[in-house]
């Protein structure tokens, strides 16, 4: 599958943005997905992750009950909401699948990646 992640950007702290991401030619039905992020000069590490077709969520420490994440299996769309940004929210945001188990770092596929930088 291939994935097209759109909605980074700069948001000041305290503020929000949301992060989609698309199937190209493709459909998302069956996969696990989720967000990956990696800061400059870090390691990946993961975000938020969702299962088919949608029962099950978990998220980073960092970002529970700031981030949701969510999945429209009609238009084959994931998003993340992101609420209350701090500036250590900044990274690339990739967004990834993978078939039978959930997304991690080592997921099989994956998008481009989206800037979101968090001013403070």
């Amino acid at each position: 599958v291939q994935l097209q992640a759109y909605g980074g950007g700069v948001a000041q702290a305290g503020g929000s943005l949301r992060l989609s991401c698309t199937a190209s030619g493709g459909t998302l039905s069956y996969y696990y997905m989720g967000w990956i992020r990696q800061a400059p000069g870090k390691e990946r590490e993961f975000v938020a992750g969702i299962s088919w077709p949608g029962t099950r969520k978990n998220y980073a420490t960092s970002v529970k009950g700031r981030f949701t994440i969510s999945r429209d299996n009609v238009r084959h769309t994931v998003d993340l909401e992101m609420n209350n940004l701090k500036p250590e929210d900044t990274a690339i945001y990739f967004c990834a699948a993978d078939r039978g188990s959930p997304v991690s770092t080592r997921a099989a596929f994956w998008g481009q990646g989206t800037q979101v930088t968090v001013s403070s």
